[in-house]
């Protein structure tokens, strides 16, 4: 069973949300690593850019399959966890920390109600 922290806001895409202020950390879910399997490559927008809610902002690549990585706000990248660059198979070893992506000025805060809880979202991966 994929590891569903409480207090995060998730998208039906597997991305995960911590909300620090007005900034939310951005990362793949437990699932969503264990689905792809071993992660061997991530491009991510660069710092500065601007995301829209649910549109691409990066590629994270496995050795199964290639993924879009959804923006799961709108704002501006604030911070990108450069680190995945050299080492990206620290989302499968700890994709709720160290493997987070991006960090994100939020410039819709309104649009965190249309994430899911952990309780909706295990719902949800416990469908599929």
């Amino acid at each position: 069973m994929s590891k569903v922290p409480a207090g995060l806001k998730y998208t039906k895409e597997h991305e995960w949300v911590k909300i620090e202020g007005n900034t939310a950390v951005v990362g793949i879910t437990d699932h969503a690593q264990t689905q792809l399997g071993d992660i061997v490559f991530v491009e991510l927008p660069k710092a500065g850019a601007a995301v829209q809610q649910m549109k691409t902002m990066g590629v994270i690549e496995s050795v199964k399959a290639a993924s879009d990585v959804f923006s799961p706000l709108s704002g501006k990248v604030l911070a990108v966890n450069s680190d995945l660059v050299k080492t990206p198979e620290t989302i499968n070893k700890d994709c709720y920390g160290a493997g987070w992506m991006v960090k994100i000025e939020l410039s819709q805060p309104d649009e965190l109600k249309q994430l899911l809880d952990d309780k909706a979202y295990t719902a949800l991966i416990s469908e599929a």
